[in-house]
Order: structure tokens, then C-alpha cells, then sequence
């Protein structure tokens, strides 16, 4: 276990509040799906592989069955390698759903083979970051009907470590670096979280706060392919000499729980985390050139056309 681990201590409840959490069959998603289920909330778990999901909703449940005032999880599908299906969900949920209190963009792959998403996108940075800006922009006339609300978006350390190349996100004229893609995509995270805020701000919409975060280095199934992108073996060699320094999914998902429901942090919002407290992210994540060029390229990306996400009304029928 790392020396330092931080832990969110809030005795928050969430009953009568609703959380959608991406990528949550396993590791810190799991761990913050069981966290909010404990405090009374309705958490939608929204994965790509339904049947894990169910095994995952059925254990989270078995793991509670005795604590008092749990709440309920509902398991939907959304693959977040394809704009069709994060829209299928979305346009399901806003049909569904009065409000959203709590949105956690966890979901990501890390250091994949060269691949492309169904739309197209190199597979990190159109999972990892264009996915989930549709996702909030299609559900935030909903959030903006549900304050007090939080955005939650996980990202990783491994955002200093690269620049954004916004004339080739694709990786169509250059050479493919599976770690400097991981980085694009996670800098992206921090980049959106707080232009997001900003755009929040201008627009005079109060209530909604976003946080982006480093969860720390997890014992999880992120880094499944790094045989397949260093060599074989690689996985296993990594996992033996640096096991001490890995936290567990539960200590995983400590910042991101912090930031969801922690009253310490409710009046912060654009800000960057970890070991649930704020740190400085990479000088490139503040930005404010960038944060504006990668919000624009997203818009165009992702197909959002005249949609207004800070205007558009939700009355339980899908916006878009």
C-alpha cells in the first residue's frame, strides 16, 4: 500500500439523488458505484459489457445486503467507443430521468494498440475524452435541473507527460506512441473539467461544479494491454516491482467519491485532485487557449451541430 493514501471521510447521504458512473463492471468505477449505493443513492452504472455490469450490480449488492438506507442501481448500456451508443443511452436517460446529481466520467482505456473507435477517432482519446464530452453535453440540460450538481471526471497523473497535437488527434501523419496517446486523452480530461467551469460561469449557471482528478496508480485491469504495446510479460514484471506502490480499487476511488459528494470541496469547481486534495495539474492543463481550441475541435468532432447544452430544456424527453 503507498505510503500516503487519501480518504474521503464524508458522512454525506445520498437519498433521493441520482448518479450515473461510466465503466463501473470493475475497479475504482465499481468501488464508487458500491460507495454511492451505500448512501441511499440510484446509481445508473453505465458499461459497455452488460453481463459484467449485472455481475458486478448483483455482488455490489450481496457485498450491502444488510446496511440500512441503501439506495438502487440500475445497469444500462453505453459503449463509450461509439457516439451512437453514448447517444442511444443518453436520449434513453433523459426520457427516463427528472435529475442527474452526480456524473462521474470514469470510464478509459490505457496504452491500447494502435485502433480507432466506430466513429473513427484514435481509440484513447475518443474514449477517454470525446465520448464522455458528448455524454455530459447531452445530459446537462438534465444536471442543470438537478442542483446542487457535480461533474466528475476522471483523468491521471499521466496527463504531464505529452501535448495535445490538434492537427493530428488521430495519429494519421505521425507515428502511434500508445503512452503519448493515453497522455493526450487524459490531458484532455483536465482541459474539458475546467472549461467547463468557465463555460458554466459565463453563462451564469450556478449549482453545477466539475472536478477532474488523479486516482493514483490501481491494482485494476487498465493496464491489460501493456503486453501487447511494450512485450509480453510486461504486465506481470511491472505488477511485481511496483505492487508495494499500488492502491487497492477501494483507496482508488477514494478522490473521485471526494469530489462527488464531500461538502469540503462543494464550493470548488475547474479545480484538479488528488489523494482528495487539490493539487496543480501540468502547466498545459491551465492553459486557457487550449482549453477553448480543444472545446471547439470537440464540438465539431462529436457532431453536436446547434445543440446548446447551456440553453437546451429537459422536460423528460430527450433534448437531441
Amino acid at each position: 500500500m503507498p505510503v500516503f493514501s487519501g480518504r474521503c471521510y464524508s458522512n454525506a447521504k445520498l437519498i433521493g439523488k441520482t448518479a450515473i458512473v461510466t465503466g463501473c463492471n470493475t475497479g475504482i468505477g465499481k468501488e464508487t458505484v458500491r460507495d454511492f449505493y451505500r448512501r441511499g443513492a440510484k446509481v445508473i452504472m453505465a458499461c459497455r459489457n452488460i453481463d459484467k455490469a449485472e455481475a458486478a450490480k448483483n455482488d455490489i449488492e450481496d457485498s450491502c445486503k444488510d446496511l440500512p438506507e441503501k439506495g438502487n442501481l440500475i445497469v444500462e448500456k453505453c459503449d463509450l467507443s461509439s457516439l451512437s451508443s453514448v447517444r442511444e443511452f443518453t436520449k434513453k436517460i433523459l426520457n427516463s430521468e427528472s435529475h442527474i446529481n452526480i456524473l462521474v466520467n470514469n470510464a478509459g482505456v490505457m496504452m491500447c494498440p494502435k485502433g480507432v473507435t466506430e466513429d473513427g477517432f484514435e481509440v484513447q482519446f475518443g474514449t477517454n475524452h470525446l465520448a464522455h464530452f458528448l455524454l455530459t453535453m447531452l445530459l446537462l440540460p438534465c444536471i442543470r435541473n438537478s442542483t446542487p450538481a457535480r461533474i466528475v471526471t476522471v483523468s491521471s497523473a499521466a496527463h504531464t507527460r505529452y501535448d495535445i497535437n490538434f492537427d493530428d488527434l488521430n495519429y494519421e501523419n505521425r507515428r502511434y506512441n500508445s503512452a503519448e496517446a493515453y497522455s493526450q486523452s487524459k490531458l484532455a480530461n483536465v482541459l474539458f473539467s475546467r472549461e467547463l467551469a468557465a463555460k458554466l460561469k459565463a453563462h451564469n449557471i450556478e449549482g453545477i461544479n466539475t472536478y477532474s482528478l488523479h486516482p493514483g496508480v490501481i491494482r485494476t485491469e487498465l493496464g491489460r494491454h501493456m503486453d501487447d504495446v511494450l512485450f509480453k510479460g510486461a504486465r506481470r514484471i511491472i505488477g511485481f516491482f511496483f505492487y508495494p506502490f499500488f492502491k487497492s480499487p477501494e483507496l482508488g476511488a477514494q478522490t473521485t467519491i471526494y469530489c462527488a459528494v464531500d461538502d469540503k470541496c462543494a464550493n470548488e469547481t475547474g479545480l484538479y485532485y488528488s489523494d482528495c486534495v487539490v493539487k496543480n495539474p501540468d502547466r498545459k492543463a491551465l492553459n486557457d487557449e487550449y482549453a477553448k481550441k480543444l472545446w471547439e475541435k470537440s464540438v465539431e468532432l462529436v457532431k453536436l451541430g446547434d445543440f446548446d447544452p447551456f440553453t437546451a430544456v429537459h422536460s423528460g424527453v430527450a433534448s437531441k
